[in-house]
């Protein structure tokens, strides 16, 4: 009987093996989502009554789950360079004039090359030991990198393990063998990724989100971001002189995705061909490329070649210039956010750029309008921001028509009728029918339902459109009173959708007291002025009941920031909104009072500014707070520490003209 239920263990392990594979790898599913995700059940159950039957390389375990409190550093055998880029094809004939030099010095070897798509996502290096994945690991600083490999295994296309039947290993070594590549993110997946965050907490393109998944500390919310995993170097082969090109081969073989978009180039008018034919290829890809990475064939050469410091002299890569485009900007809409705030939004003749149709770019507010210059009719250049956002540069002023006409402020609401208002020295026109207007009703359910304050995950903009049109929701409060029957008579709610809706409704009950203050959004009040508050204030009643003066007096908030918490409390309908909440059960008050990890961090207020590779933001804030430190939104001469992670911005520059302590994401850890 246990011989029957391990092979039949064993045949469905194969089988969503085999299926995984036609789907991230070759693109041609035989089976629907419904019907893998019962396999797996069906394994998942399996193994969960029969543990002696689960395996290391068992597809149960890319589900993740796996908590890591920290990444530790590991050595790579040899160094993770980083390739030098070039951005013209003279560039490139002049990489292939050295290479064919220092090849003649070798005694004149081919200069067969390999051309590759470059793709935007982060280096890591998969380590196989046995067949079984052993380790995986970031680039890090190319000569030790952090060890992810619980993240990593939740990738779809990262094999667990290399070894078996299916596989032609006879070119393989006995010892250990190692895989680099790049992760990244599918543009659709991206996009899925961003639509669930608030406004202000978006990744700007796929990499940035590639990144930071990389480093969270849960590999379950890592599997849930659905990242790909393209290989392009192998190591650990019997015949270590095997080129490239063949390298790249086995590694399909061997389960990896490639791209497969590779090719073997014998001189430069051929490479050439190449970069070219891809310049507009590229965009009809599913996900970012923005170049081609050339490497030579013979990879008996490359440590003969060597590298400079931070470069391999025999390979190069070769990265598109951003893509512009002229247009003409027809007309100027105005939107209105959840604060009520005004931006214009240029409406353009639609024009084809990056592999996209743009017709609509951001133009922020009108003090933009202003320093470009622009008005309607004009011909503009525009480009996409990191290949993502469209962003209008510039007028071609030699080209304006003599029809062409300013960009007024309008005089009122483009939602409710409401006269706008401009708050003195501010740059942003406002409407101030903060209960009525539609707009603003809107935002500020979606940034209730956001991830960050009461993660709503089932409330997306079509449903909270029909909700607020209709009328059923005219404040947040609402959400809790909505019944299944009105649920189900809207646009694509069947019972399922209404019932999911509610349940998830019924969970976001118990999110912590500063989710709650931050989901109510009130103006300049972000997450980290909202935990400051939950800190100071035992529930919203007393928040709400506080002066002005004495709300000021909180850490890290000052007159400005008092002044529009009180308001939003002194304002009509808060009181009525607070006793809606209570009465749908929410306690809108904080829990008792955790005893302190340790006191490391007493009495330090801390801020965080770039990108941290262990940790997300909030995981990083709650280590600090449960060590006694406090967590601050601005950099002041009171600020006690700044945390610098990649890509640190202006908060860097002012702490170190204030003085104030700068340390690493390392020293961090160590202060934990």
């Amino acid at each position: 009987m246990a011989g029957g239920i391990r092979e039949t263990a064993a045949a469905l392990r194969r089988e969503i093996e085999r299926h995984n594979r036609l789907y991230y790898i070759e693109a041609k599913p035989e089976i629907s989502d419904f019907e893998f995700d019962r396999l797996l059940e069906k394994l998942v159950a399996l193994e969960k009554e029969h543990p002696e039957l689960l395996v290391p390389d068992s597809p149960t375990q890319r589900v993740g789950g796996a908590i890591t409190r920290t990444f530790p550093a590991v050595a790579h055998a040899e160094p993770m360079l980083s390739l030098a880029n070039t951005y013209s094809l003279d560039e490139i004939a002049e990489f292939c004039k050295r290479l064919k030099k220092l090849l003649e010095e070798e005694g004149g070897r081919s200069m067969d090359t390999v051309a590759e798509l470059k793709f935007d996502g982060v280096a890591v290096s998969l380590l196989y030991r046995d067949g079984l994945l052993f380790r995986g690991a970031t680039r890090g600083d190319g000569m030790q990198g952090d060890d992810i490999t619980a993240n990593l295994r939740t990738i779809p296309t990262v094999p667990l393990r290399i070894d078996g039947t299916d596989h032609d290993l006879s070119a393989l070594g006995t010892g250990d063998v190692e895989v680099r590549g790049e992760v990244f993110m599918l543009k659709e997946d991206f996009n899925r990724l961003n639509d669930s965050r608030p406004e202000e907490d978006r990744f700007a393109n796929p990499r940035n989100a590639t990144a930071g998944t990389l480093k969270l500390q849960d590999s379950s919310e890592v599997a849930c971001r659905r990242m790909r995993f393209v290989a392009y170097w192998l190591k650990g082969l019997d015949d270590e002189t095997a080129v490239h090109f063949s390298r790249l081969e086995l590694l399909e073989k061997l389960g990896f995705y490639t791209g497969g978009n590779y090719r073997l180039c014998r001189n430069l008018g051929e490479i050439g061909h190449f970069i070219e034919e891809w310049s507009e290829k590229r965009w009809k890809l599913p996900f970012e490329t923005d170049g081609v990475v050339l490497k030579l064939n013979d990879v008996r050469l490359w440590d003969r070649l060597g590298a400079t410091s931070k470069s391999p002299r025999w390979a190069i890569a070769y990265k598109y210039p951003a893509q512009q485009a002229e247009t003409v900007l027809r007309e100027v809409v105005f939107q209105i956010g959840r604060l009520g705030t005004v931006t214009p939004v240029a409406e353009l003749e639609p024009v084809k750029l990056a592999g996209s149709t743009v017709s609509r770019s951001t133009l922020h507010n009108f003090d933009e309008i202003g320093r470009l210059g622009v008005m309607i009719n004009d011909r503009v250049v525009i480009e996409k921001s990191g290949e993502v956002i469209p962003k209008i540069l510039s007028v071609v002023l030699d080209k304006r028509p003599a029809d062409v006409r300013p960009v007024d402020v309008p005089e009122t609401c483009p939602e409710c009728g409401t006269l706008l208002v401009k708050p003195e020295n501010e740059v942003s026109w406002y409407c101030p029918n903060e209960r009525e207007c539609p707009a603003q009703i809107r935002g500020r359910v979606l940034h209730f339902a956001s991830r960050d304050a009461m993660d709503i995950r089932t409330l997306g903009k079509a449903l909270v459109d029909q909700l607020v049109g209709l009328r059923l929701v005219k404040d947040v409060g609402d959400l809790y009173y909505l019944q299944q029957p009105q649920l189900e008579r809207l646009g694509r709610m069947g019972p399922k959708s209404a019932q999911n809706l509610l349940r998830a409704l019924d969970e976001s009950r118990t999110k912590s007291f500063d989710r709650q203050i931050y989901a109510l959004g009130i103006r300049h009040v972000g997450r980290a002025t909202a935990r400051e508050l939950a800190i100071a204030y035992p529930s919203l009643d007393h928040l709400a009941r506080a002066g002005e003066d004495e709300i000021a007096m909180v850490p890290d908030i000052g007159p400005v920031v008092a002044r529009s918490i009180h308001d939003y409390f002194s304002g009509p309908g808060a009181r009525e909104l607070l006793g809606k909440l209570r009465d749908a059960g929410l306690k809108l008050c904080g829990p008792e009072k955790k005893a302190l990890v340790n006191r490391n961090f007493e009495g330090i207020s801390v801020i965080f500014t770039g990108t941290l590779s262990r940790y997300d933001r909030q995981k990083a804030s709650d280590l600090v707070l449960e060590r006694g430190g406090r967590i601050v939104g601005s950099v002041s001469g009171k600020t006690g520490l700044v945390v610098a992670g990649n890509e640190p911005g202006s908060k860097l520059a002012k702490a170190r003209k204030l003085g104030v302590r700068v340390i690493s994401e390392d020293e961090f850890e160590a202060m934990l």
